[in-house]
């Protein structure tokens, strides 16, 4: 018997881009990153929903990439949201698209959308010729500040959030912030939740910024969006290529802070819950416990507290009190869930500050039921 143990080590370039107008004659960043991978071909995806707020947007791309290096082959403008993701049609319709129009290896997919977009055509570009070079254009705060600029795409199955997937290192992410001021105002708010999040895990003086910030972002002015969407998507960068855990191979997911209640609540609203507003909720929901849990203090949380009243973001929802045919809170399914999604231990992120956090391998089922009523008690007295 013989064993021979070969590390294997592949390196990959994470480029996150920030600009305005991407698609302007006189902007060379996509021509730029399309000439340094030296590909031939393009193909582009894009949301229904953004041809629509940009109507100009397929001949200005059409005329942009006429002055590139590559052709463009054809512009694709499909329906997205959540919808997208709930069965594998627009996943086989990249197969097809990129089979017939001889999308190599070295081409190029872009594609410009929201989250869940992004998500659905990035695992076609992912699983077709085992990766064809896709270039992510984010359009919303929620993707640009997070989901965007990830290496993770996939649609739901068995009724669970991303169950089929892959990783796949986009060849570019281009965050057009202009984009970004055409999203419904209440939308875009919401998405700031993950800037939120990233802040709160990973760097309490952006938290503080945030908190100095929160009437202007609520306001959703433009020099301050621009600068939250920016230092969110960067951080989030910078965890997944100086973290060491790029594909979750751990059981730790710094990044899902308040993620486990968020998804499972997703499910139970038949994904009429919006992504943003799941992780608002499940994000209090955690801050709620980690008090509880005698880890934060009430100082904090009463300034975390402060930051999603004003930026108006939702701290609850009916669907926490929902019950399982055993009478169990049906939220509480989510812990198994997300422990299973990654396998191993159980691991949540919880907050002892802003920017200070802790992995707990356990959470009290009569203690996130507390949680929960307390924060129900609170809604209500908000409501009226």
């Amino acid at each position: 018997m013989e064993r021979f143990d070969l590390p294997l080590s592949v390196p990959f370039t994470h480029r996150v881009c920030f600009t305005h107008d991407a698609f302007s004659a006189g902007n060379p960043m996509l021509r730029e990153i399309l000439a340094e991978g030296g590909g031939r071909r393009a193909l582009v995806y894009l949301e229904e929903a953004v041809a629509e707020a940009w109507p100009a947007l397929p001949q200005l791309i059409t005329e942009y990439l006429a002055a590139s290096s590559v052709t463009l082959h054809a512009i694709h403008v499909m329906p997205g949201a959540e919808a997208c993701k709930a069965d594998d049609s627009l996943v086989r319709h990249v197969w097809d698209q990129v089979e017939k129009e001889k999308i190599d290896r070295h081409s190029y997919l872009i594609c410009i959308g929201g989250g869940a977009f992004l998500d659905a055509v990035g695992f076609g570009a992912a699983t077709a010729h085992r990766g064809v070079r896709l270039v992510r254009f984010p359009t919303t705060t929620l993707s640009q500040d997070d989901s965007g600029v990830g290496v993770k795409n996939g649609i739901n199955a068995f009724g669970k959030k991303n169950w089929i997937g892959s990783f796949a290192v986009p060849f570019a992410v281009i965050n057009d912030f202009t984009f970004l001021h055409s999203q419904d105002p209440d939308i875009s708010r919401l998405g700031l939740i993950e800037a939120i999040k990233v802040a709160l895990v990973k760097d309490a003086e952006f938290f503080s910024w945030i908190e100095a910030n929160a009437a202007a972002l609520a306001a959703l002015e433009k020099e301050a969006l621009e600068e939250c969407v920016k230092r969110s998507a960067l951080w989030h960068a910078r965890h997944i290529t100086r973290g060491g855990d790029p594909f979750e191979m751990g059981s730790s997911r710094p990044l899902d802070f308040g993620h486990w209640a968020a998804h499972k609540l997703e499910q139970l609203s038949g994904f009429a819950l919006t992504h943003a507003a799941a992780v608002a909720v499940g994000l209090w929901l955690d801050v709620c416990y980690s008090v509880k849990a005698g880890l934060l203090s009430e100082a904090d949380a009463h300034r975390i507290e402060t930051v999603l009243e004003t930026m108006g973001m939702p701290m609850f929802d009916p669907h926490l009190l929902a019950r399982d045919k055993s009478g169990q809170l049906a939220v509480l399914a989510g812990l198994e869930e997300f422990r299973e999604h990654l396998g191993g231990q159980l691991t949540v992120l919880l907050l002892r500050a802003p920017g200070a956090s802790v992995d707990v391998h356990e959470m009290k089922h009569d203690w996130i039921a507390a949680c929960i009523e307390e924060m129900q008690k609170t809604a209500a007295l908000i409501t009226h």
